[in-house]
């Protein structure tokens, strides 16, 4: 048997394993996916067809509160229907209205199998996948499989504007 020379650019005593070389393509394949999702770009599309030109509001329905920080209108109360709701497929949200001028929001992944719902109707947020429901007025289980509620999510009224908090 011969003996082989290290040539490895690692120090004496430091091996690269095989768990070690996947876990640096994971880390590496995960901050490109991060940089790609923060990319900051909000040319997206704009809820009100308002581009913000000649508005006291920036650029995408964007208005600054009083930390600073910018959120987009998600929906005007018109538009959600009361004892119904409005599912924002983008934001991964349902906003729904149980009651006249009461709002509320829940994520818009069912927490059977993370299906995303597609449908408000009867007053239950519906998921296909397995025909669970839930209620709008506080995201618990109204038809299993699914046994958690819907988590809520935060949201914003203001004036007729609805916003993520």
């Amino acid at each position: 048997m011969t003996a082989s020379r290290d040539t490895s650019p690692l120090p004496t005593g430091h091996h690269l394993t095989r768990r070690t070389v996947v876990a640096a393509a994971g880390a590496g394949s995960l901050a490109v996916v991060l940089i790609g999702c923060g990319s900051g770009d909000d040319s997206g599309d704009d809820s009100d067809g308002d581009s913000g030109k000649g508005s006291s509001e920036p650029a995408g329905g964007k208005k600054k509160d009083g930390g600073g920080a910018a959120a987009a209108v998600l929906a005007r109360t018109a538009d959600i229907p009361v004892g119904g709701g409005k599912i924002f497929k983008d934001e991964g949200v349902v906003v729904t209205q149980p009651t006249k001028g009461r709002f509320k929001a829940f994520s818009n992944r069912c927490t059977h199998k993370q299906c995303p719902v597609t449908s408000v109707e009867g007053g239950t947020i519906n998921c296909p996948c397995h025909g669970s429901k839930f209620d709008i007025a506080d995201g618990s289980v109204r038809q299993s499989p699914a046994t958690n509620p819907l988590p809520p999510a935060e949201i914003r009224v203001e004036g007729d504007a609805i916003r993520l908090a």
